[in-house]
């Protein structure tokens, strides 16, 4: 066995790539082994800025000798088809092997030496490389076919326990010859083997090993903090972009001006580390400190110089954003908002002040409704003001900032608290895992903000497909879900999207591609197919969140298949109908409702009819066009009959007892549902549970006798028409 060292040697990798590249290079590296027939007992790869390397180890010396088989023509077949199959595979018709009348091509390959196998691999590796982005350099460049690369490659190591694997690429010839820091090390590093790259180049000062500059960053950067009573904001992806731009990581500790504390903390954090990345701290109160840790790539002989140059660059960057600040605030915020009339939103919704309109009146509508239990004026000012900041000096540097800063504007300005918290946080919820709001107001902005962009793209009939989401309306829908499931609010999704789409009807109702009976026309777009879909694709996000959090996904559809589009209670019905599928009582009268629901399905039983209909009425069965209401009629009129009608016979003992344990769970079921006492309705089933399971052990339903049998049918209808109530049991698996 023999370890292989490769490492690639260029300019700067950018940081963002390295972790990818990485990944890239052993799976290129690996697919190209199994091509050959070898396999590695284990694979490791590098990057650094300045390099890409990859160590394998318990490689074989050689690959085993092969026998390739290619089925060929049937013997006795065509000329054309049996020369067609001896071009293929490059033999004559005498080398050929017949088989089962089936000719066959057996070509016996020898082994080959690794090293030759790698020196293959190595030139084709480098040439499909799937860089995100790469470029030509040099004379060379002048040709389409020279080397594509992320930055021009200088070298190539290749080393098979210890000795050199000879390949050319684009006139780069590999050895064993690296190249140490930048700073800390002049001249070429020899590398003697693969279990020497490591340590031979830390000597040289490169940590080539990501992960270790990972661990260095961070705990050299907590520990500068900690010496000078600071506590460092943590950001892992911030560690992550610096062990990427450095091969041998120093963090410093250096201060700037008190006066930029004026500037929102937020701001000073961005600046630092989209312009710098640089770490910010903390005092001992959690306030952000006048500090910031840049990390060198160099162990200076002298720290402060590296640091007052930080210091200085930082210092640029906070005077331009302190400067956005105070412009800023120089103008109103309803001034700011009168310019979002220039801002499109989308070229068939509107501009962004036509958005802001919409809100305003669907969050104030909110309000008066008493669906969030919010000011309704407070709320409509927020809304209208919410997406003032767009157009702001600091959201113009800093997109990342929007709603932040208007709440800071807003409150700058003096505006009710309720109302700057709104503008802030409107957008939230952003994403799986972040804050829900729960102060009215900002619930009251939040959802209406939501609402009318989902409303809007499905108007145009612009719906996430398949793994696209252009206008992230899955994300918007989520926080809708989030939104009113945490404040539980008790609303119809429906309703909810017919109020938003009514605001957009009467937008768009004045324009002139919106007027008549056009394909364009409102008529054409607010439709019942349209408001099924936005029904649909809510609950569709509902399920999609509630079997992350370990709600099982039929369970969800037995109780969608009532209809229900309040999602607090439709969530508290499920949660009582888990609780109770998980408990002996649940499982057997499942086991038990299946078994009706197939003999009635059997039967074919549509409802009360021969002997048992005694009225002469004719069967409302015959004037339903929908299949699907038919066991529900069926079994109400099987109970009116039980209640209003005397049996003619005497039932069974065990058909009597389920008769009377129907007539008192069935009414306490459906009373516990229409009070929203979901766990109540459960407890009211569970009651069925031994009656039925006798009923089927002591009671022959299909009895010879018709009245019998009808009797017996309409009574397991009426089984499962109170079962019904609380969910459509026939969607739950097991």
């Amino acid at each position: 066995m023999a370890d292989f060292l490769l490492e690639l040697r260029c300019e700067e990798i950018p940081a963002r790539m390295q972790p990818k590249a990485k990944e890239d290079l052993a799976r290129l590296f690996t697919d190209a082994l199994t091509k050959a027939g070898l396999t590695a007992g284990s694979v490791e790869t590098f990057a650094t800025p300045r390099r890409l390397a990859l160590i394998a180890k318990d490689l074989p010396l050689a690959t085993e000798a092969v026998s390739e088989e290619t089925k060929g023509p049937k013997v006795g077949a065509p000329p054309q088809a049996l020369e067609g199959f001896l071009r293929k595979v490059g033999l004559t018709a005498e080398q050929l092997v017949e088989r089962d009348g089936v000719y066959f091509a057996v070509v016996e390959k020898p082994g080959r030496e690794t090293a030759e196998v790698l020196a293959e691999a190595i030139p084709a590796i480098i040439r499909a490389f799937p860089w995100p982005k790469s470029m030509r350099w040099g004379a060379a460049s002048l040709s389409t076919e020279s080397l594509r690369w992320v930055r021009p490659l200088s070298g190539i190591i290749a080393l098979l326990d210890g000795a050199v694997v000879p390949c050319k690429v684009d006139g780069i010839a590999s050895g064993r010859t690296t190249m140490g820091h930048r700073f800390h090390h002049s001249g070429p590093v020899e590398i003697a083997n693969a279990g020497a790259y490591i340590e031979t180049l830390r000597a040289a000062h490169v940590v080539v090993h990501f992960s270790e500059r990972c661990k260095l960053i961070r705990e050299a950067a907590a520990r500068a903090a900690a010496e000078a009573g600071l506590t460092l904001v943590a950001d892992e992806g911030l560690v992550i972009e610096n062990a990427g731009l450095t091969e041998w990581p120093v963090p410093l500790l250096g201060r700037f001006d008190e006066v930029f504390l004026d500037v929102p903390p937020e701001v000073i954090q961005l600046t630092a580390r989209v312009n710098q990345k640089y770490f910010v701290c903390e005092d001992a109160d959690g306030k952000l400190a006048n500090a910031f840790i840049c990390t060198a790539n160099i162990d200076a002989n002298d720290p402060a110089v590296v640091v007052d140059g930080n210091r200085k660059v930082l210092a640029a960057r906070l005077s331009d954003a302190r400067f956005f600040w105070e412009q800023d605030q120089k103008t109103p915020l309803a001034v700011h908002a009168e310019k979002l009339a220039r801002i499109t939103f989308h070229e068939k919704l509107g501009t962004v002040a036509d958005k802001a309109l919409r809100v305003a009146k669907l969050a104030r509508w909110l309000c008066e409704e008493g669906i969030v239990a919010a000011d309704p004026a407070l709320a409509e000012q927020a809304a209208r003001l919410c997406k003032a900041d767009l157009v702001t000096e600091m959201v113009g540097e800093f997109p990342e900032l929007q709603g932040l800063m208007g709440g800071y504007y807003a409150a700058k300005e003096g505006l009710p608290q309720e109302v700057s918290d709104a503008i802030r946080d409107h957008y939230k919820p952003v994403g799986q895992g972040d804050d829900v709001p729960t102060a009215p107001v900002t619930v009251a902005v939040s959802l209406a903000d939501k609402l009318d962009t989902i409303a809007g793209f499905f108007l145009i009939n612009e719906k996430p497909t398949g793994s696209k989401d252009p206008f992230a309306l899955r994300r918007a829908a989520i926080g809708v879900l989030d939104l009113v499931v945490k404040n539980s609010l008790r609303m119809e999704t429906m309703h909810f999207f017919a109020r938003a789409a009514g605001a957009y009807a009467r937008q768009l109702e004045r324009r002139p591609e919106f007027q008549g009976d056009g394909e364009d026309g409102l008529g054409k777009l607010l439709t019942p197919e349209f408001y099924s879909a936005v029904t649909d694709f809510v609950l569709e996000r509902l399920k999609v969140q509630q079997r992350a959090n370990g709600v099982r996904h039929d369970l969800m559809d037995a109780v969608a298949a009532l209809g229900d589009d309040q999602p607090v209670r439709l969530l508290a019905r499920v949660h009582a109908l888990q609780a109770f599928v998980g408990t002996e009582d649940g499982t057997n009268l499942l086991a038990g409702y299946k078994r009706a629901a197939n003999i009635l399905k059997k039967e074919d039983w549509r409802g009360i009819e021969g002997e048992i209909s005694q009225t002469g009425e004719e069967d409302p069965l015959a004037m339903v066009d929908d299949p699907d209401l038919a066991p529900v009629i069926a079994a109400k009129m099987a109970e009116r009959h039980l209640a209003e009608t005397h049996l003619s016979y005497t039932p069974e003992p065990a058909e009597k007892a389920l008769i009377d344990a129907l007539a008192a769970a069935a009414p306490g079921a459906a009373e516990a549902v229409d009070s929203e006492r979901f766990a109540d309705a459960m407890a009211a089933l569970a009651t069925l549970r031994a009656p039925i399971d006798r009923f089927f052990e002591e009671v022959t339903v299909n009895a010879e006798e018709a009245d019998k049998r009808a009797a017996r049918l309409a009574l397991l209808a009426r089984f499962r028409d109170a079962v019904h109530r609380v969910a459509d049991f026939s969607r739950i698996e097991g």
